[in-house]
């Protein structure tokens, strides 16, 4: 580790400077050489860094979700192109282009943030080896040293021995529970943060391997910085629980607010905003008239949270604008009643036990039906043969003598002779 962040000891100077600019300010409320100076400090640097990056992690958003809509449509080249991985190559390329999406794009903040982590890193390891670093002199080295947070100093590790903990004023039982805690949280808000996004701002009407590869690094990252998080000091455990409460609170509040079509969040927000208009009779705010906007853009295209949001206004006797406005309707009211009678005609789907008991029962009333039409048949056809006219010469008595003696019609061989 010590090497990777000896690597961006380019950019040392500026945290460093950074941090000690943020150090004076707390420092002349809570006191130079105390923890809250320099760990406010550090988390100051972190929300400075997250507030640049906020371009990056709006790009992350839009790729991650053009990555999940054209999931369908690269699982779809990949089986086409099977056997021929450079025009799959090709065609990806080609549709990431079409599309404007940049798969590296959802790396960006990680990638934007490492050198300041790595940098940060290396200031505190200066720090706990008594090393003076950037703008960082032997005063502000030594207070640096002396500051504490809950007992650990900003400079031990979880794997430090008992003799580096004692150099720097502490106990190891101290550092190992401070480090515990911090490594504890730290993975717990990386796990929440991935859960957050994959429960409830995922379309869950598209499967894909995205999702699953997704849903595994909400459990693989977690595990991965309780690994590491054993051996970074005090100071970046701080830095790294800092930004990932910064990165749960901002993806709280994208999903809330612009959530991913077809997912929970977008049912839970029109619903909010179905409440909002059924209140006050407009759509209130930038925001919202542009999510009304983009659904009437959408047409028939909508997805069935859209379609039911719609449908809730026409209730209302309201009806979607372009610009994101409603206005009153009558024909809206008129639509939702018609459609509401067009569900209701609509039979319920029946389960796999009662569709084939159906199929029993609808077979036995045809076998019923056919052998009653076969029945009614044959009365018909006898009641013709009653009716037609019957020969002269033959009565009723002589039918039924004909009948009982078994003789038959015509004229008789006469007996052999020996049979007289």
């Amino acid at each position: 580790m010590d090497t990777i962040a000896s690597l961006f000891s380019f950019i040392t100077w500026p945290v460093s400077w950074v941090i000690v600019q943020f150090h004076k300010l707390y420092g002349a409320v809570f006191g130079p050489d105390t923890g809250w100076a320099w760990g406010l400090s550090i988390v100051s640097l972190v929300v400075l860094i997250r507030i640049c990056l906020i371009p990056l992690f709006v790009k992350q958003i839009k790729s991650t979700r053009n990555m999940q809509v054209l999931q369908p449509k690269m699982k779809a080249i990949q089986e086409r192109y099977k056997s021929d991985k450079q025009r799959q190559s090709e065609e990806m390329m080609k549709l990431y282009k079409e599309t404007g999406t940049n798969p590296l794009s959802s790396c960006l903040p990680i990638i934007a943030q490492s050198p300041f982590f790595f940098a940060l890193y290396h200031v505190l390891s200066a720090i706990a080896s008594n090393k003076k670093i950037g703008v960082i002199d032997q005063s502000l080295l030594d207070s640096a040293r002396q500051a504490h947070i809950f007992g650990a100093p900003l400079a031990a590790k979880f794997m430090n021995s008992a003799d580096k903990v004692d150099a720097l004023g502490a106990s190891l039982t101290d550092v190992r529970i401070v480090t515990a805690v911090m490594i504890v949280m730290m993975s717990a808000s990386q796990f929440f943060t991935q859960r957050q996004l994959m429960t409830k701002n995922v379309d869950l009407t598209v499967k894909t391997p995205y999702m699953q590869q997704q849903k595994m690094l909400m459990y693989v990252f977690p595990l991965i910085f309780a690994v590491m998080g054993i051996n970074f000091p005090v100071g970046v455990l701080v830095y790294w629980l800092t930004t990932n409460v910064w990165t749960m609170g901002q993806q709280m509040y994208v999903i809330n607010q612009n959530p991913t079509p077809g997912s929970k969040a977008q049912e839970h927000y029109l619903g909010r905003l179905l409440k909002s208009v059924t209140a006050h009779g407009e759509v209130r705010g930038r925001t919202r008239r542009n999510t009304v906007k983009r659904i009437v853009a959408k047409g028939p295209d909508r997805n069935d949270i859209e379609r039911k949001f719609v449908t809730g206004l026409a209730k209302l006797g309201l009806a979607p604008q372009e610009d994101g406005t409603v206005v009153k309707s009558d024909t809206a009211v008129a639509d939702a009643d018609s459609g509401a009678a067009l569900r209701r005609q609509q039979p319920k789907r029946q389960t796999k036990a009662k569709r084939q008991t159906g199929t029993v029962h609808q077979g036995d009333a045809k076998d019923r039906d056919s052998s009653e039409s076969a029945s009614k048949t044959s009365l018909t056809k006898k009641a013709a043969q009653d009716d037609k006219p019957k020969p002269a010469g033959k009565t009723a008595s002589g039918s039924s003598r004909q009948a009982k003696t078994g003789q038959r019609k015509g004229p008789q061989r006469p007996k052999h002779p020996s049979k007289k």
